[in-house]
């Protein structure tokens, strides 16, 4: 028979980074595509610890739970928020599936089809498929390495009018940049002008490389929340990648109002995220070093990223270049204009190792000539043999385009 989809069907894109996964699957492959964290890191243990008192102690933990999670994992989250400088209660935050969730539920009840919202560019792959499922008006905002631009920021503003504002304000997927304080300080501001949210969306930014005290500027959610009036952030968070992904749990924070109305959304959706699930993580923050935890994986990481930035740099690729990240999981190289990554990958794959293409995190004008790597699901030890393979790939990609 003859499926008649919804309209929203024909806006619905494919995922390049699953895409990638599925052809690097059983095979010989060092994937730099994923952004995945390091397995052998996982807290096993704990993890396991967790889940066997949770479930030693309380049979009900098996049962249906309340919409806007475990309420215990509300306030441990809410107070590890306050100690990051962004003040919220457990009444103004919901627990989701993962922070990808949170995206979706706050786009369904904000986003009409041809409602405008900024990003920057280039910007979180999975959040432009959300937005361009419910068929928003996506806007690019001018950036350079500090952040949005305020000028063309407030043109935009002035011009669109848009509903929402998207940002990876601190270790961007893909850049990795990370914006100034000067930058958070304008741009929220300008959005407090002109009354338009601010997603933060922020699952990478506990990956912190320096552990000075202050080293890093305080996050949108914060700096407005330092303000007289009303929020304008919205602010979202994940275990993910701090615990483990398979845990599915993340938070939405924000306005009381907008968070009940995000609560009737995810009853629609999934009723609640699983509450074995919550228990199991409000059990481990209480019986495990999460923070010391955070800084193994943050040095272990940083180790991996100063190695493939280490075996990149000592090619010296004609044209190529990048910037450390400060933190986080991804670096983004960009290499000479005559090389279209899309076109490069295949060649990659043949050679044993993938990478992202860099055009997929733009909604108009991608850059074509860019990659994302990420750093932190590869052994160190295979890093360089994951560098030499992509040189190879490079050089039969030159060979095609010398003249016959």
């Amino acid at each position: 028979m003859k499926i008649n989809y919804a309209e929203m069907t024909n806006h619905l894109g494919s995922s390049a980074v699953r895409d990638i996964l599925k052809i690097t699957q059983g095979k010989d492959i060092i994937s730099l595509a994923g952004g995945l964290p390091a397995e052998e890191l996982f807290p096993v243990e704990a993890v396991r610890d967790a889940y066997s008192r949770v479930l030693s102690s309380d049979v009900s933990a098996l049962q249906y739970g309340l919409t806007e999670g475990y309420l215990p994992l509300r306030e441990a989250v809410a107070a590890r928020l306050g100690q990051q400088g962004i003040p919220v209660s457990a009444q103004e935050m919901l627990l989701t599936t993962g922070s990808q969730q949170a995206i979706d539920l706050l786009c369904r009840i904000l986003i009409d089809p041809g409602d405008a919202v900024l990003v920057e560019a280039p910007t979180y792959l999975a959040a432009l498929q959300v937005l361009g499922s419910y068929r928003a008006d996506i806007r690019v905002v001018d950036s350079d390495e500090q952040g949005m631009l305020p000028e063309h920021l407030e043109e935009q503003l002035r011009t669109h009018r848009p509903k929402l504002l998207y940002a990876v304000s601190t270790f961007n997927n893909p850049s990795g940049a990370t914006w100034s304080k000067e930058r958070r300080e304008q741009v929220v501001g300008l959005c407090r002008k002109y009354g338009v949210l601010i997603l933060e969306d922020n699952p990478y930014g506990e990956i912190a490389f320096d552990e000075t005290p202050g080293a890093y500027p305080p996050a949108l959610a914060a700096i407005d929340r330092s303000m007289d009036g009303d929020s304008c952030v919205v602010y979202t968070g994940t275990f993910s990648k701090i615990v483990a992904p398979g845990l599915r749990t993340g938070w939405i924070t924000g306005p009381l109002e907008l968070i009940r109305v995000v609560a009737k959304a995810k009853q629609a959706a999934d009723l609640h995220s699983s509450a074995i699930d919550q228990r199991a993580l409000h059990e481990l923050l209480q019986s495990f070093d999460l923070e010391g935890h955070i800084r193994v994986i943050s040095r272990e990481y940083q180790s991996r990223m100063k190695l493939l930035s280490a075996e990149l740099s000592s090619r010296n690729w004609e044209g190529a270049s990048f910037l450390e990240p400060r933190g986080g999981m991804f670096l983004w190289l960009t290499l000479p204009g005559r090389i279209h990554t899309a076109e490069l990958l295949p060649l990659a794959v043949e050679q044993g190792v993938a990478f992202v293409p860099g055009e997929v995190f733009y909604s108009e004008h991608p850059l074509k000539n860019a990659m994302r790597l990420n750093f932190t699901h590869t052994r160190p030890e295979l890093l360089p043999l994951a560098v030499q393979r992509l040189e190879t790939a490079m050089s039969r990609y030159e060979e095609r385009l010398l003249p016959m």
